[in-house]
């Protein structure tokens, strides 16, 4: 049988080290593919690239993950850089946008993950806040808290009773992008914790980070689409 082809966005970062070499790479957790792997799909990186080519990419995969990272260059929402906004991606911006147009253009199955999602929002047009407490246990450590999933959504037919999740964020969505739903909250506080587009699209992005739990729902649903 053959597996779905699963793209997912990777990081650019300078200084990596392994072995005697210290260079810039192209950087993805393992936690990414072997999720891909353990919902039944083959992970391909697709590191940053000239935007240009990002349709024939999206393309030649069944599913495409963009991937969590660093914060959104607020350029692309129309806001002023708030000092508490981290430093920015540009190449990894660009790439990626280009991929969820692609993406959404082509009808290919789309998963936004923690800066994926933000990315996706702001695609669509929406916004984000730049800073939010709450959603950080402590730096460079995952906390957990409950999403609440709305009835009747497609994050709700995947989960359909709140769970805890993974998280590590420190911005959100605030104003949602064109034909975006929430489908998710947190518990605690209300913030909005999953984003779609309605049916028939399958286009899902979660504030969470699902690659360093246990739970398979989220990806087995996009590998699925993808078959």
């Amino acid at each position: 049988m053959t597996r779905p082809l699963i793209g997912v966005s990777t990081y650019l970062e300078s200084g990596a080290r392994w072995g005697v070499w210290e260079l810039e790479a192209a950087l993805l957790p393992v936690g990414y593919p072997r999720l891909v792997q353990a919902a039944g799909g083959v992970a391909a990186m697709l590191p940053p690239d000239d935007p240009s080519y990002a349709a024939a990419a999206v393309a030649r995969v069944d599913g495409l993950v963009i991937a969590g990272g660093p914060d959104v260059d607020p350029v692309h929402y129309g806001a002023e850089r708030s000092p508490r906004c981290g430093p920015p991606a540009p190449t990894r911006d660009a790439w990626e946008l280009a991929l969820i147009r692609a993406a959404l253009d082509s009808g290919t199955p789309l998963l936004g993950i923690c800066r994926g999602m933000q990315l996706l929002n702001v695609a669509l047009g929406g916004t984000l806040v730049q800073h939010i407490d709450g959603h950080v246990a402590e730096v460079g450590v995952f906390g957990r808290h409950s999403v609440k999933p709305v009835p009747g959504t497609r994050y709700a037919e995947i989960a359909p009773e709140a769970a805890d999740v993974p998280t590590y964020h420190h911005q959100a969505v605030d104003r949602l992008g064109e034909g975006l739903v929430a489908s998710a909250f947190a518990t605690d506080d209300g913030t909005v914790e999953a984003i779609e587009l309605p049916a028939p699209a399958w286009v899902l992005g979660v504030q969470w980070h699902p690659e360093m739990g246990e739970d398979l729902g989220v990806m087995r649903a996009l590998v699925r689409a993808g078959s």
